[in-house]
């Protein structure tokens, strides 16, 4: 069940699977060689992240987000890691920064290697260490959730972001670590203030 969670995630989070598609679980069963109740318990799972939706008597689909959705989820992760600035910078330790630094650097070697899913997976680790310096393992989960879906919405703007400066999102990211690592609050906020929603809808 885990392989076929970790499967069908990744293809939905790599663009494979289109928004809306239908994911039928006779063809799930067919194509992952897997009997249909841990399919069905991949969906649930899968369901609870927010990557997928149950549509009565439609059956199950990939889930979709518009404009509105991304703008509000952006807008929660904002709150998120506003409140961490003000709460947990300047950091006492340099091991507290470990997260974000290995997410940067996975992020700077995808980047050479133009793989966008690994990307975004090591952005999204960014954002989720940076919410982690707040030490509220309550925030955590919530910005798990937040950042799952936002990752959704990037892989449906793959081919778009590929298109724009493929550079910038790195050069973001090492702005607001060098900011998070100097304990500047103010320079942080600023680093957040042109890191969010425009970034991936403009």
């Amino acid at each position: 069940m885990e392989l076929a969670v970790s499967r069908l995630r990744r293809e939905i989070l790599s663009g494979k699977t289109e928004p809306g598609e239908r994911l039928v679980e006779e063809q799930l069963t067919r194509r992952l060689g897997i009997s249909r109740a841990p399919v069905r318990e991949a969906l649930r799972l899968l369901a609870q992240q927010g990557l997928v939706e149950h549509v009565p008597r439609r059956g199950v689909r990939v889930a979709t987000l518009s404009d509105r959705d991304v703008r509000e989820l952006y807008a929660v992760r904002d709150v998120l890691e506003r409140h961490v600035v003000e709460t947990a910078l300047p950091v006492s330790r340099e091991a507290d920064l470990a997260g974000m630094r290995a997410a940067l650097d996975e992020m700077a070697e995808a980047t050479r290697g133009g793989d966008r899913l690994r990307i975004a997976e090591a952005h999204r680790r960014f954002h989720l260490a940076l919410v982690a310096l707040g030490g509220n393992r309550q925030l955590v989960e919530v910005q798990e959730s937040v950042l799952v879906k936002l990752q959704l919405y990037m892989a449906l703007n793959l081919s778009r972001e590929a298109s724009a400066h493929e550079d910038d999102g790195l050069h973001r990211h090492e702005h607001l670590f060098d900011a998070v690592a100097a304990g500047d609050r103010r320079r942080v906020l600023e680093e957040l203030a042109s890191h969010g929603a425009h970034a991936y809808m403009t």
